[in-house]
């Protein structure tokens, strides 16, 4: 088995996930970025260390093609995977009523389903390298308070905290860290895409229209290496998702309140 440390990481074709897989890379690991974005995936290798990175064309919802995919990986890093990141994901916003049933199945496929495809095929790789292993999530701020507009995605980042607590507990014996990143908007291109197909006005608009706190992707990447290497469940990354996870559990009206006045659903 090799040395050198190994992570695996979906959505590594742009955002939180190239972050990520620089973050690591530019810190002696090797680095597999999966993503369904080939030219994606290109431009985060050409930023990686020479040598040390690999990557697979991966569809999350495809059960089958994660274990080739992770197979592949470990083969690539020598036998073995430390890390697999949960973080490939899709926005969709809009009051429940005006989404498609295809806008609904795919958000919730892509980052939920794909999340329990992807902790269910990482399980053994990295019971092998226990421990001291970790399976990283990628949930949102929109995991821990709704909002107006955002109830399919918040529904499947609410799963994504469930998941990984109980994942947590499920593994630990094995010696398997479990976490979550909980990030607030982060500056990545998601945010410059129209939450459905009924909006033209990008979700990147509403945040500033709110005055909320846009987070430099970096800010994730530092989250993701903490929860690498710390004890926590939950990292929230941002001032938005830490004042929000403060008065959801201590002043729970005030965060009510203010999620049903400071968006308008969105697409309206």
């Amino acid at each position: 088995m090799s040395e050198r440390r190994a992570i695996f990481i979906t959505g590594g074709g742009s955002g939180i996930g190239r972050a990520i897989a620089l973050y690591f890379g530019e810190r002696g690991w090797f680095v597999g970025v999966a993503d369904i974005n080939e030219q994606g995936m290109q431009d985060t290798l050409g930023l990686l260390p020479g040598g040390f990175a690999y990557s697979h064309r991966l569809d999350v919802r495809d059960r089958a093609a994660w274990d080739v995919a992770l197979e592949a990986f470990s083969t690539a890093a020598g036998g073995r995977i430390d890390v697999v990141v949960n973080n490939a994901g899709i926005g969709t916003g809009g009051s429940l009523d005006t989404l498609s049933t295809d806008e609904i199945d795919r958000c919730l496929d892509v980052n939920l389903r794909g999340v329990l495809y992807g902790a269910q095929a990482a399980y053994p790789h990295l019971k092998k390298t226990a421990p001291g292993s970790c399976l990283l999530n990628t949930a949102s701020l929109a995991g821990i308070v709704g909002g107006g507009g955002m109830s399919v995605y918040c529904a499947t980042k609410f799963g994504v905290r469930g998941v990984t607590e109980c994942l947590d507990a499920e593994w630990f014996q094995d010696g398997i860290k479990v976490a979550s990143l909980c990030p607030s908007f982060i500056d990545t291109p998601l945010l410059d895409a129209a939450p459905n197909r009924g909006s033209n006005e990008p979700i990147r608009e509403r945040v500033k229209g709110a005055g909320l706190e846009i987070t430099p992707v970096i800010e994730v990447a530092k989250a993701a290496w903490n929860a690498v290497h710390g004890e926590q469940l939950h990292y929230l990354v941002g001032k938005t998702a830490r004042r929000a996870n403060f008065l959801k559990r201590w002043i729970p009206g005030a965060i009510r309140k203010q999620s049903r006045t400071t968006f308008r659903p969105l697409g309206q």
